[in-house]
């Protein structure tokens, strides 16, 4: 009996393994996806509690490509009938003493941008932020308005029964060996055996590069390296104050020319307020008076300080992989034809996913993707083989 041929192979089953499956399975196609662990391994990056899901980007090309994600979550949160999107908004916050010259911050910067793209947003005075918002202490506030944060649990259990239910094959635990092309299919060894076909995406995230030593005749090597936040805490307010953190009271929030950004809580799902602190990749870092978790809330969010701190636990720190030059990697695989990848997030790219896997399913099948990812082609850091 002839061995059968998939249409299309995904290894890598984080969000974005698991929404190019979902698209992909959608066109009709004979699916598998594998994984070297299980589905919905907390040690996967896209898996945490909450993600942000925001439009406030430095670069337009980002913020549009944020706007038209949330189009597509909002689709997936209908056609599933979840609600795991909370959309509460995302404020950028700050304040004189920290950050002295105020036009040339991240909240001011992105408000340009957000309103160049004609999207939704706020500006808020020292007054009317306090009006607004008492819970923080800063000099202005700018609200990205179609913006919020994600509950990831049940995302990827609706991801994961959507695929069960389409009988597309599904392998955890996968050890791939060797990738090569031959006779016109991809064949993937496995040490479960060998799995042919058409076409191959590569959605590993940080194994990306150790995927990429087993494919026959492909140099390609990417400037990845993991990074987390310095810091993670959740603060949990004494109950007269739980009410005041809530997501309809409490946006998303952020400080980024200091590296802190904030969801409320969720009750009942997540444990208080989420703050972390790190340093930002695509943001000028500043010495500032704001070196913690702790010396935010002091400086900028005095209604926390009675709050109880407790450690965000391992995975649901969040986990980035980012990249040399700082712009996602998305593309065709020189060497490999047939063969697309999908990585480098930096630590922002969950709130694309649902963009990501319809790209990524557009590469492989399609004749072409509605989004220009040009700018994110791997062949960026392909080897020159110029004499």
């Amino acid at each position: 009996m002839a061995e059968s041929v998939y249409d299309l192979a995904i290894i890598g089953a984080g969000v974005m393994g698991l929404f190019t499956a979902e698209f992909a399975r959608r066109r009709g196609a004979r699916v598998l996806l594998l994984d070297q662990w299980r589905f919905g391994d907390p040690r996967a990056a896209s898996f945490s509690l909450t993600r942000s899901i925001r439009n406030d980007y430095l670069d337009p090309v980002y913020a549009r490509l944020a706007f038209e994600a949330r189009k597509l979550w909002l689709e997936f949160q209908r056609q599933t009938g979840e609600s795991f999107l909370i959309e509460c908004g995302c404020l950028n916050i700050a304040k004189a003493s920290v950050t002295p010259t105020l036009s040339e911050t991240y909240a001011e910067q992105s408000y340009r941008v957000l309103e160049g793209l004609h999207l939704k947003t706020q500006a808020f005075s020292r007054e009317e932020l306090r009006a607004r918002f008492p819970q923080f202490d800063a000099d202005l506030g700018r609200l990205d308005v179609e913006a919020g944060f994600l509950h990831v649990p049940p995302i990827t259990a609706a991801l994961l029964a959507r695929l069960r239910g389409a009988a597309v094959a599904l392998e955890e635990n996968a050890d791939v060996r060797r990738i090569q092309r031959r006779r016109g299919v991809i064949a993937i060894h496995t040490a479960a055996g060998e799995r042919l076909t058409e076409r191959l995406v590569l959605t590993a995230g940080l194994g990306t590069n150790e995927l990429l030593t087993r494919i026959d005749g492909c140099d390609l090597r990417l400037p990845l390296r993991p990074d987390r936040p310095s810091e993670s805490k959740y603060l949990i307010p004494p109950p007269d104050k739980r009410g005041m953190f809530a997501p309809s009271r409490l946006p998303v929030f952020a400080y980024l020319d200091v590296g802190i950004y904030g969801h409320p809580m969720l009750e009942g799902k997540t444990p208080g307020v989420k703050i972390g602190y790190y340093n930002p990749p695509d943001v000028r870092s500043q010495t500032t008076s704001i070196t913690s978790v702790k010396s935010f809330v002091a400086e900028c969010m005095p209604e926390l300080q009675d709050a109880r701190i407790v450690d965000v636990e391992g995975v649901d720190q969040c986990s980035y992989d980012l990249v040399a030059d700082d712009n996602f990697i998305l593309g065709a695989i020189p060497g490999l034809p047939g063969g697309a990848i999908g990585t480098g997030w930096r630590g922002t790219g969950y709130k694309f996913a649902p963009l990501i896997g319809r790209t990524l399913m557009e590469l492989a099948l399609e004749a072409a993707t509605v989004e220009d990812i040009s700018r994110f082609t791997p062949e960026r850091f392909a080897v020159s083989r110029a004499g």
